[in-house]
């Protein structure tokens, strides 16, 4: 399979929610399998479930139990289980966290055997998965375990915003404590390398929030910024391009995320809320960081509208189509370092006038 038709692989989050809903919407326009060979972790009888409760959707598929079958020509489910399986759309049980974990522990096995180059993730819910197989905070710690790396980041994006954290899902009394330098340097090298080589930026500019209301106000409102993020930036500022720490209100409200690449915010909600706010359901959740591409959409497991046909799949698509995209800009990043000719030429060809930043910015 060539990277420009790669197999993407698809776990189907919590059987009750609306995750198997926007996968069937979105694969049902067959033009898709002109860009990739979909594969989806789960079974016959869930797929065949949710395809009535869609009517208004024309989607065929292939069944296999290995991937010696796979056609690129068609849509596939991979089947994860045989037992019959009570289906409640919306309603949280520990049904639906058994077997969308059962889903993503399968994905993940394809993806390290290198039977799929690529996976998205449906929505899972993080009460309902937690057991001996699945003992996480959510998909991207989990992920970082099965590829056994030694940190990943993970990277909400639109066309227009891309904002990683420092904190994943931690509670709000414990962040500061997880705040320090080598945990902002880590994260901002895998940012910078995720803009290289997953979205094309051959010199991206990175801005970094503040953690404390207006970023501090020079120590006297907590003293982080002062003593963990400015160093830390200042490190930072031999390898990259990065600017901070900005108070994080007047940052999105004054739009001044426009002037640079990627945002690197402390903690989850001070970067989501903007971010879901801005993208307004069409952004992707990135893990990057990681030898293999995961992409999610930004939406939960919708309980309240599972089963009712009323599921928005964009935001699922999009992160089909970002799936697709990072692979493709993986290749030509790994193309452009096998050839150094290649990308010295690419070098000098390109103007290289960086756009100046007032990195004393009054972002109060």
């Amino acid at each position: 399979m060539t990277p420009n038709k790669p197999i993407i692989g698809i776990s189907c989050g919590d059987i009750n929610g609306i995750g198997v809903e926007v996968i069937i919407k979105s694969l049902a326009d067959q033009r898709l399998l002109d860009q990739c060979t979909p594969v989806i972790f789960g079974s016959h009888k869930l797929i065949n479930f949710y395809r009535k409760s869609v009517p208004d959707v024309h989607f065929n598929y292939q069944m296999i139990k290995d991937f010696s079958r796979i056609s690129p020509k068609q849509i596939h489910v991979f089947n994860c289980w045989e037992e019959e399986v009570t289906i409640t759309p919306g309603q949280l049980n520990e049904t639906g966290g058994k077997y969308a974990v059962n889903s993503l522990l399968a994905a993940a096995e394809a993806l390290k055997q290198g039977h799929i180059q690529g996976l998205v993730t449906a929505p899972i819910h993080k009460k309902n998965v937690q057991g001996e197989q699945f003992n996480y905070t959510g998909h991207t710690p989990f992920l970082k375990d099965i590829a056994e790396s030694e940190d990943v980041l993970m990277l909400l994006y639109t066309d227009d915003l891309k904002v990683a954290l420092v904190t994943e899902h931690v509670s709000i009394k414990d962040v500061a404590s997880q705040i320090t330098k080598k945990a902002i340097r880590s994260k901002l090298n895998m940012l910078h390398q995720s803009l290289r080589q997953d979205f094309g930026i051959d010199k991206p500019k990175i801005a970094v929030l503040g953690l404390n209301p207006h970023a501090g106000d020079e120590g006297l409102i907590g003293n982080e910024e002062e003593e963990i993020i400015k160093p830390a930036i200042k490190e930072a500022k031999q390898n990259m391009l990065v600017f901070g720490p900005f108070s994080a209100d007047a940052f999105f409200a004054r739009r001044s995320y426009l002037q640079f690449d990627a945002v690197l915010a402390m903690y989850h909600d001070q970067g989501l809320i903007p971010f879901k706010t801005i993208a307004v359901g069409e952004g992707v959740n990135f893990s990057a960081g990681l030898p293999f591409v995961r992409t999610s959409p930004d939406h939960g497991t919708g309980f309240d509208i599972a089963g009712k046909n009323v599921a928005d799949p964009t935001s699922f698509l999009t992160a089909l189509f970002g799936c697709i995209d990072i692979l493709q800009h993986r290749e030509a990043y790994e193309e452009r370092n096998r050839n150094p000719l290649r990308k010295i030429t690419a070098e000098v060809l390109k103007n290289v006038e960086d756009e100046k930043i007032d990195d004393s910015i009054d972002a109060k």
